[in-house]
């Protein structure tokens, strides 16, 4: 049974919201590296790979539904790299928790995950609330910094300084962030 879980948050958006200019310029900067562990996972027996996507309150989407939408936003080039497999788990999310209210705890424990790592976006939102909920869960928490995406520079600044001292996740670069396998 894989300990190391790999989730990426997030990453099916249309880009077509308020904070999508700031949000475009992060993710384009990050794609790489988020795309390379998801890579990396995926290419390991040893590690879980897992995606989670807000389903933006249309609890009808399927994964293909929400992946065809994103496809259809502003910037499908930002979306057609990080795809996900169909046969990986898809866990949609309702809030800001990976943790809330869906099943990704259970599908955690079930295949006796002790550590996550967490790639995708927004680093000072969706990724801070999800890290904050799997250290409560027990969970060893990784964040490669120069992988999760973010609005607001400060913010996601605070946020990564608040989910190493606070959470003591672990920040390093996606390429040092160690996957079994």
């Amino acid at each position: 049974m894989p300990e190391t879980a790999l989730i990426v948050v997030d990453m099916l958006n249309r880009y077509e919201h308020e904070d999508a200019e700031p949000l475009i310029s992060s993710v384009e900067e990050r794609l790489p590296q988020i795309v390379d562990l998801r890579d990396r996972a995926a290419a390991s027996d040893e590690v879980l790979l897992v995606y989670s996507n807000d389903n933006f309150e249309h609890w009808e989407s399927t994964r293909d539904d929400l992946v065809r939408d994103a496809l259809d936003g502003a910037r499908p080039d930002l979306v057609e790299p990080i795809v996900p497999p169909d046969d990986i788990p898809f866990l949609p999310k309702g809030r800001h928790s990976i943790f809330y209210e869906t099943p990704v705890a259970h599908v955690l424990q079930t295949q006796g995950v002790k550590r996550v790592v967490m790639c995708g976006q927004v680093t000072e939102q969706c990724i801070l609330y999800s890290a904050l909920d799997a250290v409560l869960r027990g969970y060893d928490v990784e964040i490669p910094p120069d992988a999760v995406a973010h609005v607001v520079p400060e913010f996601a600044e605070a946020a990564l300084g608040m989910m190493e001292k606070n959470l003591h996740a672990r920040l390093r670069p996606a390429e040092e962030v160690e996957l079994p396998g």
